[in-house]
C-alpha cells in the first residue's frame, strides 16, 4: 500500500525553470471526487497513463493507489469526467536532495504555477528556494480535483493570489 506526503507552494517567480531537468506534458481527468477520496486518470506526454485513486488529505499523508491503463483506455475514459481536464506540464527541479514538482497549467487554469515538494515523512525538513511563495497545502481550491471544478480562470481577481497575478 502506498501513501504520499506532500506539500504545495504558489511560485512568486521563474527563477526556477534554468534549474529544470525535465518537463512532461499532462492531461488528467476526475472520474469521481467525493469527501472521502477522488478517483481520476492521467496521460503524460502520449506514451503512458494511469488510473489513480486517492483519499482525500489527512494532515500531510494520504492514501494513494496508481495502476497503469492502456493509453487508449484513459482517452476512453475522459469523456466520463465530472468537471473540466486538467492540463499542464510539469517540470522537475531538483533542490537539495529533493526534487521539486513545478506544474504550470494552462487551459482554463492558465497563469497558475504550483510547486509540490514530496517528502519520506510528514516531519522531514527542507529548505525552501527563494522562488518558493505562500504554502497551499491543505488548501483545497488548489488540487487538482478542484481545479477541475472551479478552474483558475474562473476566479475572481480578490480569490486570486497576489503571486500569481504578477505572474499571469
Amino acid at each position: 500500500m502506498s501513501f504520499e506526503i506532500e506539500r504545495k507552494f504558489l511560485v512568486r517567480s521563474g527563477d526556477w525553470q534554468e534549474l529544470a531537468t525535465g518537463r512532461t506534458s499532462i492531461r488528467q481527468a476526475y472520474l469521481a471526487f467525493e469527501q472521502r477520496a477522488s478517483i481520476r486518470v492521467r496521460i503524460k506526454g502520449d506514451s503512458t497513463a494511469t488510473l489513480t485513486v486517492k483519499s482525500r488529505p489527512h494532515e500531510l499523508r494520504r492514501l494513494e493507489l496508481e495502476y497503469a491503463v492502456p493509453v487508449l483506455e484513459a482517452e476512453a475514459l475522459m469523456p466520463l469526467r465530472l468537471g473540466s481536464v486538467i492540463e499542464k506540464v510539469r517540470y522537475a527541479v531538483p533542490w537539495g536532495d529533493l526534487v521539486w514538482e513545478i506544474d504550470v497549467f494552462s487551459g482554463e487554469n492558465a497563469g497558475l504555477i504550483i510547486a509540490e515538494i514530496e517528502l519520506r515523512d510528514e516531519h522531514q525538513r527542507f529548505d525552501l528556494p527563494a522562488w518558493i511563495g505562500a504554502e497551499v497545502t491543505g488548501q483545497s481550491r488548489y488540487y487538482n480535483s478542484a481545479l477541475a471544478q472551479r478552474p483558475f480562470g474562473s476566479w475572481s481577481r480578490r480569490d486570486a493570489p497576489v503571486s500569481m497575478e504578477k505572474l499571469a
